[in-house]
């Protein structure tokens, strides 16, 4: 009987999230503690850095009753973010060699991708709570709560379990039929499901191109990331300096890393976005050095409204334009720019601008 009503619920979640676009889910329990220690040698060795809610959440990140109190089921989606004018479908691979190119290049400031368009975080968590409300109002009685990367969990377990893909050496989540650009969101339900069965089998085998693609060295073995290395971290969650002996390895990236990804061969599969909340702002998919530059505060928070830049602030968003500008290769008129920058920096970003002039000189 049980199992009968777990199906019957299973086929109602699959109805209801293709009628909304939501085509790759699964489910998982709640038990997470193969993670624990991984995830306990990692914050041990401080390699979270500043990210002070790691440590404060710690092993409870582990605990789905944290998220949910009741929770029995996590439902796991993937949504691919990458806009079909961007992936250049069906020559992926094309669409990889020109990124790493471009960045290589070191002619313009880079946007990570998943970035270009809007904050990730509204649009998922507003289509996964539409898509909860709707199963509520066909089987009342169950509680449910969304996640985007807004919760205490462990998702890429939790993807892992509910059979949407492995882990990577990088440690994002890969799906042989669809690489890894994509972003996951979980519905934590005490809604009796039938368990999808986990992805058990990585196939990474020998290769390390994610590893060695990354600038700063980051993935310090495989499954591993020291987040105090990693760009995306400086870049983003880093509030301090950013170390000068990583400055010159930042590039011209000015939010967020995709090296690792772009290196990845399975990325030849890469699926584009569905959503047109993902199509990239003109701003950020063909960013202008000295624009940005000469954007006052109130321009930043106007140009990034409802964008995931917004949340790493001014202050952060013009320390990474100083350290990208300090790395750029042949652009004219730069000195001039990070000049009249300085003449409204404060003491800390006129350490990175001094910096980056001694290099553009």
């Amino acid at each position: 009987m049980q199992a009968h009503q777990e199906q019957e619920n299973w086929a109602l979640l699959q109805s209801v999230a293709q009628a909304q676009g939501l085509d790759c889910m699964g489910v998982s329990d709640t038990n997470l503690q193969a993670c624990k220690p991984h995830l306990k040698a990692w914050l041990d060795q401080g390699m979270h850095g500043e990210m002070a809610y790691m440590e404060r959440h710690g092993l409870n990140r582990l605990n789905a009753e944290t998220v949910f109190p009741g929770a029995i089921r996590i439902v796991s989606l993937r949504i691919p973010y990458v806009p079909v004018e961007t992936l250049n479908q069906p020559d992926a691979a094309t669409f990889t060699e020109k990124t790493l190119s471009e960045i290589e290049s070191r002619k313009k400031p880079y946007v990570s991708l998943y970035a270009r368009g809007r904050d990730y975080h509204k649009v998922i968590r507003q289509r996964l709570k539409r898509f909860a409300d709707a199963v509520n109002a066909e089987v009342a009685g169950f509680g449910f709560r969304v996640t985007v990367d807004s919760a205490p969990t462990a998702e890429v377990e939790i993807a892992r379990k509910a059979g949407l893909g492995w882990r990577g050496k990088h440690t994002l989540l890969i799906h042989p039929d669809e690489g890894s650009l994509f972003f996951l969101g979980e519905v934590f339900t005490n809604m009796p499901l039938p368990v999808s069965n986990s992805f058990e089998k990585n196939h990474c085998g020998t290769c390390n191109s994610c590893m060695t693609a990354c600038p700063t060295h980051a993935i310090v073995k495989p499954y591993q990331v020291d987040a105090r290395l990693c760009i995306s971290y400086l870049t983003i969650e880093h509030d301090s300096e950013i170390p000068v002996e990583l400055r010159p390895l930042v590039g011209t990236r000015i939010y967020g890393c995709d090296d690792c990804q772009l290196a990845c061969p399975w990325n030849k599969f890469a699926k584009p976005a569905q959503y047109a909340d993902f199509n990239p702002r003109k701003e950020f998919n063909q960013p202008d050095w000295f624009a940005m530059m000469r954007w006052t505060e109130d321009e930043f928070l106007k140009l990034t409204e409802g964008s995931a830049i917004r949340r790493i602030g001014y202050k952060r968003f013009r320390r990474n334009l100083a350290v990208a500008a300090g790395n750029s290769a042949g652009v004219a008129g730069m000195q001039e720019a990070l000049l009249k920058m300085r003449e409204s920096a404060d003491a800390f970003l006129a350490e990175h601008i001094d910096w980056a002039l001694g290099r553009v000189n």
